[in-house]
């Protein structure tokens, strides 16, 4: 499938910010082009942050706060948290359902989700929540989403008819083979990541970190000096 034939993208994260650091700079260039986006995040991020302060109440409602404003640097303003507990999210069936329901609401062209494979190179994108959501997601794509008779209180209770997603993009995974240059929308990649002040606001050195390494991905992947690029695994599934 080409990128232009995604007419909708359902990105489905572990936590707020996820979707930022892996997919915002393709994500600014789908809304640039007038693709709807819409953002599933399995956790409120509870457990998360450099300011202790907080209840985990309190950073659960900032973290959201945080995500949905950054949604917005890059055009994003549909988004849906499931309200999983950070930290103790495991593959079970009560996720695949609910990630589920949200495919078959939005009928989406294209989903982009974690890897659920360890990523022994740079452990970060291996989270054990990134892990359990990636691959909740991709057997809720497939068979899930497009067996009707898959969680039939769906379409028995909400109306909610089985739908195909044509393609799946892994981020955080060992063998990335799809490259978007993010160059022009890397600055708003990184205003979007700013929003996050809860996670990101206490590093000095975040914006230089953050260009060294997604030019170093630029750079392995043959694109050259100068350029940002984002790399996922494209999965088929027809």
């Amino acid at each position: 499938m080409s990128e232009d034939q995604i007419d909708r993208v359902l990105v489905v994260t572990a936590h707020p910010d996820d979707v930022d650091f892996a997919a915002a700079g393709a994500i600014a260039q789908f809304t640039d082009r007038g693709v709807e986006v819409t953002y599933c995040v399995v956790t409120d991020g509870d457990a998360g942050g450099f300011d202790r302060e907080l209840d985990n109440g309190g950073m659960a409602e900032l973290r959201r706060t945080e995500q949905t404003d950054a949604a917005k640097v890059v055009g994003v303003t549909d988004l849906r948290f499931l309200g999983y507990r950070d930290g103790t999210v495991v593959q079970s069936l009560d996720l695949r359902r609910d990630i589920t329901r949200v495919i078959r609401q939005v009928r989406p062209d294209l989903v982009i989700t974690h890897s659920p494979e360890r990523n022994h190179r740079f452990i970060a994108p291996s989270h054990p929540d990134h892990r359990a959501v990636g691959g909740c997601t991709l057997d809720a794509v497939y068979p899930d989403a497009r067996n009707p008779y898959a969680f039939p209180e769906l379409l028995r209770d909400e109306g909610l008819q089985a739908w195909t997603v044509r393609e799946v993009w892994l981020n955080g995974g060992p063998a990335p083979d799809h490259h978007v240059d993010v160059t022009g929308t890397f600055d708003r990649k990184l205003a979007a990541l700013r929003s996050h002040v809860s996670q990101v606001g206490h590093q000095n050195d975040f914006e230089a970190s953050l260009r060294g390494h997604f030019s170093r991905i630029a750079v392995e992947a043959g694109f050259g000096e100068g350029r940002y690029i984002e790399s996922f695994q494209r999965v088929s599934t027809a």
